[in-house]
């Protein structure tokens, strides 16, 4: 479905963000991207999702480049933004409507879907938010904002959904209706997460990033959960040194952020 082959990327004027990054994204995968703040997690999603494009490298899309020209091209941009959707870490930058209803309306009409009045009463009926439909987006909280901008995308009904930490400003319960709706479903879905707790839920496969965009380790995620060098090495575990009588041990700790 999607492949990164020898990607490499910087924002202007800084240091590299993703170095050299190769991986392939079968469809209904359910991929961790796991790492700490700073390592590129964002940066390879929006990359995966066409936001921004490679200094080195090419990035695939069912076997046809995900470029800029390619993404002018009107019918192969209107299948790609129906397929292929990302939600913020935050969600201030996707939502531009008067109102929640008009928000999650705003892409189907873009794309010529039939069934926009079905779509919003069912995707806010599953996020709770039927009662916010006819208020502002901007007057909303961070969590509702969020899931005004995951039912924008749902509705859509992706192939691909990518996922910026979306632990971030969800509560728990819309959290948990997230792995069981999505994780357990079809989809293919890649997530983002410094959360360790949480990355053992999201999926099956994990990529670790570490600082300097490489990637550390790809692979199952339990074993990545359990890789505390690896860990360490990623900056999701640190050392403690606990003194017990006389004596001083060190110890490797893994925690959530």
């Amino acid at each position: 479905m999607l492949e990164l082959s020898e990607v490499s990327f910087s924002w202007p004027d800084g240091p590299a963000v993703l170095a050299h990054v190769s991986l392939k994204i079968a469809p209904g995968e359910k991929v961790v991207l796991l790492g700490a703040n700073g390592c590129g997690k964002s940066t390879l999603l929006k990359l995966m999702n066409g936001l921004v494009f490679p200094e080195r490298g090419t990035v695939r899309w069912n076997g046809e480049a995900l470029t800029q020209a390619q993404l002018k091209q009107r019918e192969f941009a209107r299948r790609f933004r129906g397929e292929c959707v990302l939600l913020f870490q935050h969600p201030e930058a996707m939502l531009f409507n008067p109102t929640v209803r008009e928000e999650i309306a705003y892409t189907l009409k873009q794309l010529g879907r039939a069934d926009v009045d079905t779509q919003i009463g069912h995707w806010a009926a599953e996020l709770r938010i039927a009662h916010l439909l006819d208020k502002a987006p901007f007057a909303l909280s961070g969590g509702e904002k969020q899931k005004v901008a995951l039912a924008a995308l749902l509705a859509l009904d992706p192939a691909l959904l990518l996922l910026d930490e979306p632990g971030a400003s969800l509560d728990p319960a819309t959290v948990g209706w997230l792995v069981d709706t999505l994780v357990h479903s079809e989809r293919t879905v890649v997530a983002s997460t410094h959360s360790l707790s949480l990355a053992a839920e999201l999926g099956s496969r994990c990529i670790v990033l570490g600082q300097g965009g490489a990637v550390l380790f790809d692979g199952p995620v339990r074993m990545a959960l359990t890789g505390m060098e690896l860990l360490e090495k990623a900056g999701l575990a640190h050392r403690h040194s606990h003194r017990h009588g006389g004596a001083e041990h060190t110890h490797v700790h893994g925690h959530d952020w």
